[in-house]
């Protein structure tokens, strides 16, 4: 019997070769990375068409809630009784005197707004404020929004849209001609966190609801749900949980989950995006920027993805001590799609550690990073300063695989960057 041929075994490569196959490596993976448009899947943005509801501009980058909270800190208590009775105009000045002026601007927050100017052709360290007043004010809003998704490489952004909402919900029920960048979420917190309220509303619309949760207004939800999806085109539902969460449960939350939410996702194909761990109003002086976070009980989660299994969640956690376990949940759930670094996870040291923790225990099926955007401009940074933290964690990663003798063509790190920056997101979406 003829003996099988093995491989040949090249020539072990030298210390030299792996340095300059790792410096090639890390370049073309910067290329790449820079160049990759993203699906940004998740914003508070607002399609332009909706006017003052999206918001843009320096005095919004100023009083975005993350540094009305790093301003406190430096005011205590007077600045917060004081500030809320300030004008919009007069709130952006204390921050830029408080944060740029008096301090340096070293949180990410602070960096986030620096690199946003930068990235605008702006010199942010002449300190003049008005000066960047006058440069925004010069924008039409339909260029500036050109402008911002350009310099930040996002090819569309997926919106946050709640019926509930007193200003959003008219708007969708006159209708407008879309940005088609704009896509929409149907965000389903007052229903599901506030279940009397909620029903109350829908009573006024015209459903035909209860509180009591039984078969007629179990119905009528889900018709709620389905009007809801249509008129949206929603890419998926969301909620945001607190950690205390647990499924099964008795609560109306678990409940319309079970009997409601799911069985409508799983009918019109659409995922159930649950973001967990935020708590609210842990001070309520700081309004918006009072919330904090904590540690949620996952078992909730592995018990939905269990129990539901044709249905598709997507899913990120607010705790770091979360992240280990949703990424040993989503290796057991195919059906779990884990997306970004959310709100106080969104720091660079946080984004390399948890993208490392997830290439290592999931490869590339994953998406890794949402921007969380609630004022346009921030898309900017929020992208530039992703892409640097993705960027070194792939390479790092393909120059291990190198030292193996696996060396990735250009195409290959393509067809990664796509897979986390959307494209596998879509392909969940898809599946």
């Amino acid at each position: 019997m003829r003996r099988q041929e093995q491989p040949r075994a090249g020539r072990p490569p030298t210390q030299a070769d792996l340095a300059g196959r790792a410096a090639g490596l890390r370049a073309e993976v910067q290329r790449v990375v820079a160049g990759i448009p993203v699906l940004d899947i998740h914003t508070h943005l607002y399609d332009p068409a909706l006017g003052a509801l999206l918001l843009w501009g320096i005095d919004e980058l100023l009083v975005y809630h993350y540094l009305v909270a790093e301003t406190f800190r430096h005011g205590c208590g007077r600045v917060g009784s004081e500030f809320w009775r300030l004008s919009k105009t007069a709130q952006a000045d204390l921050v830029w005197r408080t944060l740029f002026q008096e301090n340096s601007p070293l949180s990410e927050a602070c960096r986030g707004v620096l690199t946003t100017l930068h990235r605008l052709g702006l010199d942010a360290h002449q300190r003049d404020l008005p000066a960047l007043r006058r440069w925004f004010a010069g924008w039409k809003v339909e260029a500036y929004v050109d402008r911002c998704l350009e310099l930040a490489g996002v090819r569309g952004v997926v919106m946050t849209n709640s019926p509930f909402d007193e200003l959003e919900g008219p708007a969708w029920l006159r209708g407008w001609r879309r940005d088609s960048r704009f896509q929409a979420a149907l965000r389903i917190d007052p229903l599901l966190l506030n279940w009397p309220v909620a029903a109350r509303q829908l009573a006024e619309w015209g459903y035909r609801v209860r509180a009591d949760l039984g078969a007629t207004t179990r119905g009528e939800v889900r018709r709620f749900l389905a009007d809801w999806s249509r008129r949206l085109q929603a890419r998926y539902l969301m909620v945001s949980l607190p950690p205390d969460f647990q499924y099964p449960a008795r609560a109306a939350s678990a409940r319309l989950i079970e009997q409601v939410v799911l069985p409508h996702c799983q009918e019109s194909g659409l995922p159930f995006a649950l973001m967990l761990g935020v708590r609210r109003a842990v001070n309520p002086a700081l309004q918006l920027a009072g919330d904090g976070v904590g540690s949620s009980d996952l078992a909730a989660l592995a018990n939905l993805c269990a129990a539901h299994a044709g249905n598709k969640f997507l899913v990120t956690v607010l705790a770091r001590e979360n992240q280990h376990e949703l990424c040993v949940l989503a290796r057991k759930f195919p059906n779990l799609h884990i997306f970004g670094c959310w709100w106080f996870t969104n720091v660079p040291v946080l984004v390399e550690e948890i993208t490392r923790l997830r290439v290592e225990l999931l490869g590339l099926s994953f998406t890794a990073q949402h921007s969380d955007a609630r004022v346009l401009d921030q898309v900017i940074y929020k992208w530039d300063h992703a892409r640097a933290v993705v960027a070194q964690v792939l390479a790092d990663e393909y120059v291990r695989l190198a030292a193996t003798g696996w060396t990735p063509a250009p195409r290959d790190i393509e067809r990664d960057a796509q897979q986390v920056f959307g494209g596998a997101f879509e392909r969940f979406c898809r599946g």
